[in-house]
């Protein structure tokens, strides 16, 4: 037999649908079954565009879950609590809102409100426990495993509380109901999950839980801004849309933005872990630039809102946000060493650096052209140079040359984390800043 005929003799791998176990077509069967109920139900209340998403959605979402299996484990669980929680919102003459105050699980778990504070305090304690496992030298294995299963559930409940809310939105009245995406409040969920989400992806793909101490505080950072604006806003409340957010081009433009929101924010903190690995050793002050840059971050919105809102019954609050983050900085600055000791390969970090910065170039490039399709049509025109418009452009203008410069003079090391880490804070201020200290066509959103 000739080598040729050998070669021919191989085996082909399996193709892809092939490769498909029991338990994935169970799980796509469930989906499409799922997406079919809510098409006989609510077809009649759903235009053709929110048809044709909702249709698209089923192959998306199985296609996910075949890809990365967590997701289906995530699926299933999120659609079991907020079915439950729909349930518990019947009453004998229909769903009624009064039950979130009635009904235990509601009150306590399951409600929009009590899910999404409960998703708060486990993204605190999944932080601490990872910060735990990253300094301590015993069992340090067994609080990073902890962290990450607790930001699991508290993803879970983030999701959950989001469905709720968009079912509690039309309980409250039809023409008020909508996608929980529409104000501060609602995108702080999205990207506190988003970056979790994504930060797991990592952590499954290259088997290392040691960035997660350093990504989970940008989701805390978000968190500790939801509470304040929860508790001395009141923005927890659902409002009806502003025209401006009435389009359904609301539904596809936020999602987009926020991947990219939550992906640069996972590659600025994961660049962050790359300069304490890299001047670890340093003794000269300003050789340790990275923390005390962070430290000045962490406290300079703090510092912004407690100016802002002095008069207020919660500007003390910042002071107290202040002061973690002094303490935060210090801890770091102190076990530095130790952080180092214990985390990847500079290659691994630099490489989820570049992987989260492509993939959210890629979703922010359809969210600005999504923008300015949704532009056109409630504002006339395309593009008007909008504060809002004019950082997204800034933002975008700015990961395009970081890409550029990766993939044409092959930027790595120090200097593409150097300007990942600039790059959070021109995101923060397109994200956060315009709302705070400018105004514009997207007045609906300042603080």
């Amino acid at each position: 037999m000739t080598t040729a005929t050998q070669n021919l003799a191989l085996p082909l791998p399996p193709g892809y649908f092939a490769r498909r176990n029991l338990s994935d077509w169970l799980f796509a069967l469930f989906v499409a079954v799922g997406a079919g109920v809510v098409l006989a139900l609510y077809s009649a209340h759903m235009d053709g565009y929110e048809q044709a998403i909702l249709i698209g959605a089923v192959p998306a979402l199985v296609a996910l879950a075949w890809f990365w299996r967590p997701v289906r484990q995530l699926t299933l669980a999120v659609a079991a609590l907020s079915l439950l929680a729909i349930w518990l919102y019947q009453a004998g003459s229909g769903p009624e809102l009064a039950r979130a105050e009635q009904a235990f699980l509601l009150k306590y778990f399951l409600s929009s409100q009590s899910a999404i504070l409960w998703m708060c305090m486990l993204f605190f304690m999944a932080t601490a426990f990872y910060w735990v496992g990253l300094l301590s030298r015993a069992h340090g294995d067994g609080f990073e495993k902890l962290g990450s299963r607790l930001t699991w559930v508290a993803i879970t409940l983030a999701l959950v509380g989001s469905l709720v809310r968009w079912f509690e939105s039309y309980l409250i009245g039809a023409d008020v109901g909508h996608i929980p995406v529409s104000n501060l409040y609602e995108v702080f969920v999205l990207f506190s999950w988003l970056t979790a989400v994504y930060y797991l992806y990592y952590e499954d793909q290259y088997q290392t839980r040691r960035m997660g101490a350093f990504v989970m505080l940008v989701v805390s950072a978000a968190v500790g801004f939801l509470l304040w604006y929860t508790v001395v806003r009141e923005a927890h409340q659902i409002q009806p849309l502003v025209p401006a957010l009435q389009s359904w081009w609301m539904k596809l433009h936020v999602p987009a933005n926020f991947i990219g929101y939550g992906t640069f924010a996972l590659a600025a903190m994961v660049a962050f872990a790359y300069l304490i690995k890299q001047q670890a050793g340093e003794t000269r002050w300003h050789k340790l630039t990275p923390i005390w840059l962070l430290g000045v971050a962490l406290c300079f919105v703090p510092i912004a809102f407690r100016v802002r809102v002095v008069a207020e019954a919660g500007g003390s609050y910042w002071l107290g946000y202040a002061a973690v983050s002094v303490l935060i900085t210090l801890g770091i600055l102190l076990g530095r060493r130790r952080i180092a000791e214990r985390l990847p390969a500079p290659e691994v970090l630099d490489d989820v650096m570049y992987k989260s910065i492509a993939v959210g170039f890629a979703f922010f490039t359809i969210a600005t052209v999504l923008g300015a399709l949704w532009a056109a049509e409630a504002w006339g025109g395309y593009w008007s140079w909008d504060p809002k418009e004019t950082w997204a452009l800034i933002v975008w203008l700015n990961y395009a040359a970081w890409l550029h410069m990766r993939l044409m003079k092959g930027l790595r090391g120090t200097v593409a984390a150097w300007w990942a880490l600039a790059g959070l804070a021109v995101t923060t201020f397109a994200f956060l800043g315009v709302n705070m200290f400018l105004s514009g066509l997207h007045s609906y959103g300042t603080l």
